[in-house]
């Protein structure tokens, strides 16, 4: 028991989940690792703590030593997605340039690849909103609205711009962000698209939402 629990600790630390920091204790990371997966399959509240102390191969006195209690472990894995999902999303952005289609392109295309490339957070994100206490539900609502404005900033700058032609800038950046996140609910990494190729899909979705008018249309 104990040897099988170094060795998923230990894949844990080294996983690519958008959970797990790098400076992470490897018996925290086991744990954020495996609620993932355990609350993404069967739900936060048809989980228990021995769930997931079996699924990270530790005791359930470990989850409370590290965490708390379940609540502050989904806590923790939604603010960390909304953290990395708000910072690549700002990095992309910054590398994007000054064109309104471009950064449109780069802010959807990383969006649409943290809901493919981490779906399971990206579901506990959808569904598990509801289980949160009400200040922790303010705490990610918040960060969620952080992301949601960067959307409506780059195409209400394109609007004004005469770049995007959309009478409606607000309610098309919220139908690209709410379709970009839906992608989570539906992809699979045995389907016939990969991620970077939705994401493709998703870019192009995007411009026709906003009424992107190609250069050659403004001359």
């Amino acid at each position: 028991m104990e040897s099988t629990g170094k060795r998923r600790r230990s894949a844990a630390a080294s996983s690519g989940s958008s959970v797990v920091l790098p400076g992470d204790d490897p018996t925290a990371a086991a744990i954020l690792q495996a609620a993932v997966e355990v609350m993404a399959r069967h739900g936060y509240h048809g989980t228990s703590v021995r769930d997931l102390a079996e699924a990270a191969g530790v005791s359930p006195g470990l989850i409370y030593h590290h965490f708390g209690s379940k609540h502050d472990l989904l806590v923790t894995i939604l603010d960390r997605c909304m953290d990395r999902l708000v910072e690549s999303t700002e990095e992309a952005l910054f590398h994007a340039g000054d064109d309104p289609a471009d950064r449109l392109r780069a802010i959807v295309g990383q969006h649409v690849l943290a809901h493919t490339r981490f779906r399971r957070e990206s579901l506990l994100g959808n569904t598990e909103l509801r289980s949160l206490s009400p200040q922790a539900r303010r705490l990610i609502v918040a960060k969620r609205d952080t992301q949601q404005r960067m959307f409506d900033r780059v195409v209400r700058d394109g609007v004004v711009r005469g770049v995007f032609t959309t009478p409606h800038p607000k309610e098309a950046s919220r139908m690209i962000v709410t379709a970009c996140t839906a992608v989570a609910t539906w992809f699979r990494e045995t389907g016939p698209q990969t991620p970077e190729e939705i994401a493709a899909i998703y870019q192009r979705m995007a411009l026709d939402t906003v009424g992107y008018r190609e250069p050659h249309a403004l001359s």
